[in-house]
């Protein structure tokens, strides 16, 4: 039944309210930040006890000299029902424009009868609209909304985010967390990172959240496990790739498009968006907001049944992390913010103006709103691109006054208040060209007041290529560094940089073939490698960090179909990864590049061929797609492929690839292959972790770290860790093959490394590819085996 629209009134009193609290903020509070603090955490749509209170910042109608008595709220109510589950559908919307009071730069309207989303019902559709002086209509867009069923270029829905967290179903985990203080979350022993759309068969947080609640039923009721359920096991936290709405197709589809405009009634084509992203193209408007490309229900709801899911597991709490992305916005940002927002372009598209105290204040505002969906611990991204210009001393300055107030940000979920444990990525002074020899990952963490926040460690942190022979000893001098500053990076070389990188990486170059037959098998082995693991588990300080498509062996890239200006060239970029990630049997299934068979590239030959030519075109002609396209339609023989090439097919070829990749990346696919063994040391190793959490704490002088020598063409690390007598004594002696050729017979207990003199080891974990038969003495390995002893723990 269709709402009366009469039921929707100004609240003038309440509105009125809203204004003058808002011109008290602007005269009396101490600073023009302190201000814009107060106020940002008023702006959006925000409905409580059947009054729905809505602010927007508008700088822009200051720009334009808009009067007040052209400023409305727009609301729009459909007039049938609408499937957030439907792919497309046409839907006729009443609209109604409420006006709004104008306090300087920031416009109120306090609203009686609007209806409210919830897990059960749509919520009214809203915008801001404003008149010209010629009667034209123009919106601005809600950039703080809470529920964006069709994306950030979208009206935004009403939602009632106070229904949303009464009705969590983790409510007694957060309420256990409640003090007379803030609870303060710390580290975990260590941690699973996932992209939500490639981790299920389903691509989406509802789908990922069955997982959680399967396996947490079959540990419960104790049924067997499979390599697929070993998988996601033994993890303390969970951290998502960015669940932020991402950037929107650039040419179209548009998922919200009117026709039939009408004062009164409006014609709205809705598509269900699609968009595949990794999740780093955000356009900063709708950061509180989920993507709805993630969920499959359309409801935001879905983030805090994750985040239930994990809390709740059987085995007890898994933490949820969330990955956030303030450093930058890409340029669709202009469509959906006012130009205030941005204080020039970089390498992704626009610098944020932090220094303008409504930004700054916004940008936490938006953090604290989605890390309240029920975050434990919050990583942010590229923090070195927090920056301003300092006229003073003409300089590009980091900004890491901002990089505290991020990690002093309270939250409330479920009546507790409490602030999530902080890890920064920031690689700092990345971009500068020596960067990796520059940077010390240690900026943030020397720079901020607590001393529990973390930092990506260097061998997390981007271009880590461990197949290629010397890599280890290459990178001895940044082991030798974690050890005795470690305790506060994450660890690992494995995660959605790094994966990636590695497949850019020329075939030709000096790849250690001991660690398999296959380029395939290679790049699987290295970021999947058990002597890698057991040096980041049991040698090094720290939080280990594994990522899910690396540890499963399926495939990973640069996963973006919304880009039309330069999805060519992005293309050409990642062409090499065919050679890395796709041999001719995965070519040649049926499920498998489906999209590029259609254009013509029947066989993985015929693709390979054209992807060669590509991207030497793009280099040469400096990226000119007519030029591009007429060199092509030249080659002889003739490429497969559409018959004749133009700057349009080439664009379609390259949507086709990365849609095509992004299916041949779902976790899905690699199941069936996993190996029982590999799987269940790797976990095995997650266990050992969790049970001697000292392991993360920076080496003292009794411990020792060093590799064999003489080399002899082998690169073998060994490391003793010993538990501090305060916390029962006791040691771990590791022993690890990372490159190389295999050994003479030799008992590792017998190398000449101070401390592991004596009798009382034990053997505690071996590689699968060493036996289940030897339990000690004399061995022989070879590149990635490795053998943790322990004594007294």
């Amino acid at each position: 039944m269709l709402q009366d629209l009469s039921d929707i009134t100004l609240n003038t009193a309440q509105t009125e309210v809203m204004a003058e609290w808002t011109r008290a903020q602007m005269v009396e509070a101490p600073t023009a930040f302190d201000a814009a603090r107060a106020i940002a955490r008023q702006l959006g749509a925000q409905p409580e006890a059947g009054v729905t209170r809505f602010a927007f910042w508008t700088p822009e109608l200051l720009d334009a000299r808009v009067p007040e008595g052209d400023i409305f709220l727009e609301l729009l109510d459909p007039m049938e029902p609408v499937a957030l589950t439907r792919a497309r559908q046409r839907v006729r919307f009443r609209r109604i424009y409420v006006p709004m009071t104008r306090v300087e730069d920031v416009c109120v309207a306090a609203i009686d009868g609007v209806r409210a989303g919830s897990r059960e019902q749509l919520g009214h559709f809203y915008a801001m609209a404003w008149r010209d002086r010629d009667g034209g209509w123009h919106r601005i867009l809600d950039p703080m909304a809470s529920s964006l069923p069709f994306g950030p270029m979208a009206p935004a829905e009403v939602y009632d985010l106070h229904e949303m967290q009464a009705n969590r179903a983790d409510r007694p985990y957060w309420e256990g967390l409640a003090g007379p203080q803030p609870h303060k979350f710390g580290p975990v022993p260590n941690i699973l990172q996932i992209h939500v759309p490639t981790a299920t068969a389903g691509g989406t947080l509802a789908s990922l959240a069955r997982e959680f609640d399967r396996l947490s039923e079959r540990l419960r009721r104790d049924l067997p496990l499979e390599p697929a359920d070993e998988l996601f096991l033994g993890y303390d936290a969970v951290q998502l790739l960015p669940v932020e709405p991402t950037t929107v197709y650039e040419m179209g589809p548009e998922f919200w498009t009117e026709s039939n405009q009408g004062p009164e009634e409006v014609t709205v084509d809705l598509l269900h968006p699609d968009t595949t992203n990794w999740g780093y193209d955000v356009v900063i408007a709708g950061m509180a907001a989920v993507n709805p490309a993630l969920l499959e229900t359309g409801r935001p709801d879905e983030l805090v049944d994750l985040a239930a899911s994990l809390h709740n597991f059987s085995t007890g709490p898994i933490r949820l992390i969330l990955d956030v992305v303030f450093g930058h916005s890409d340029n669709q940002g202009l469509r959906a913010l006012n130009p205030h927002f941005f204080a020039g372009p970089n390498m992704y598209g626009q610098n944020l103006d932090y220094r303008n105290p409504r930004v700054r204040a916004i940008l936490l505002e938006m953090q604290r709103r989605k890390v309240d969906f029920g975050a434990d611990g919050v990583r942010v991204d590229g923090a070195q691109d927090f920056t301003f210009w300092d006229p003073s001393i003409e300089k590009l300055c980091h900004d890491d006054e901002y990089l505290q107030l991020m990690s002093d940000v309270e939250q409330h979920v479920a009546g507790t208040l409490y602030r999530p444990w902080f890890i920064f990525e920031d690689g700092r002074p990345w971009p500068q060209e020596d960067w990796e020899l520059a940077s010390d990952y240690r900026a943030v963490v020397e720079a901020q007041r607590d001393d529990d926040v973390f930092q990506w460690g260097p061998l997390t942190f981007a271009h880590n290529t461990p197949f290629l022979y010397g890599f280890w000893l290459s990178k001895f001098w940044r082991i030798k560094e974690m050890l005795g500053v470690g305790s506060h990076w994450i660890s690992g070389t494995a995660n959605h940089d790094t994966l990636r990188r590695g497949t850019q990486v020329n075939p030709k170059l000096n790849i250690n073939t001991r660690l398999g037959e296959t380029q395939m098998e290679i790049l699987e082995k290295a970021y999947d490698n058990p002597a890698v693991s057991m040096l980041t588990y049991v040698a090094f300080p720290g939080v280990p960090m594994d990522f899910l498509n690396a540890t499963a062996r399926a495939n990973w890239g640069f996963i973006r179909n919304q880009d039309d200006r330069y999805g060519v060239k992005v293309v050409a970029e990642e062409a090499i990864s065919l050679k890395w990630q796709v041999d001719e049997y995965a070519y040649s299934r049926p499920t498998f590049f489906r999209r590029l068979k259609e254009m013509g590239y029947a066989t993985r030959e015929e693709l390979a061929r054209f992807l060669e030519f590509l991207p030497a075109l793009v280099e040469v002609t400096d990226y000119d797609l007519d030029e591009i396209a007429r060199l092509l339609n030249a080659v002889e023989p003739p490429l497969a492929g559409p018959e004749t090439f133009s700057p349009r097919v080439l664009k379609a070829i390259a949507r086709a690839w990365m849609d095509d990749m992004h299916d041949y990346c779902n976790v899905s696919q690699a199941l069936s292959q996993l190996d029982a063994g590999h799987v269940g040391f790797m976990r095995a190793l997650r266990d050992f972790r969790h049970r001697h959490p000292w392991l993360r704490d920076n080496y003292a002088p009794v411990d020792h770290f060093d590799y064999v020598q003489p080399i002899r063409g082998r690169t073998i690390f060994t490391a003793l860790r010993n538990r501090p007598e305060a916390l029962g004594g006791g040691q771990a002696f590791c022993i690890t093959h990372m490159e190389g050729g295999e050994t003479e017979e030799f008992d590792p207990l017998t190398l000449r490394v101070p401390g592991l003199e004596g009798m009382g080891w034990e053997l505690a974990l071996r590689t699968p590819n060493i036996g289940q038969d030897y339990t000690g003495g004399p061995v022989t390995l070879r590149d990635s085996m490795g053998l943790v002893f322990t004594r007294g723990l």
